[in-house]
């Protein structure tokens, strides 16, 4: 642990937020265009596609996508487990920081969780039905 803590109660956030990123590119990739098509919004799609033409190339490579994402989910995983019980400072305010930051990660983390999957139903389970 560091000499105040803060830094140690932050790691589990930290890697919430990047399984959050993680998680939303599946989205941009896969569940929102096809929420939009579903919908019948196509228009907007072609316009968000003629704004950012990037979304093709997500799309195109969205195996490689899932696969980041999913790796970094699992390490996500990996780090919210290990910190579960990891000890906090023993000063009032710090603890209070540090099981505060505890439950903002894990609710981020399956956020994220969330996402992927709703991400991948669209990119990979919705096209098969």
């Amino acid at each position: 642990m560091s000499g105040n803590g803060v830094n140690d109660a932050k790691t589990p956030f930290f890697s919430s937020l990047l399984t959050l990123f993680a998680s939303s590119g599946t989205l941009i990739c896969c569940a929102i265009p096809a929420l939009l098509v579903s919908l019948g919004a196509g228009a907007a799609l072609a316009s968000l596609v003629a704004v950012f033409p990037q979304i093709v190339w997500i799309s195109e490579n969205k195996e490689i996508i899932f696969l980041i994402s999913t790796l970094l989910m699992v390490i996500g995983g990996i780090v919210q487990w290990r910190n579960r019980y990891a000890p906090c400072p023993v000063d009032p305010k710090l603890r209070q920081a540090c099981l505060r930051t505890r439950k903002v990660s894990l609710s981020i983390y399956l956020i994220s969780l969330v996402l992927l999957m709703i991400g991948g139903w669209f990119a990979f389970i919705q096209p098969l039905l």
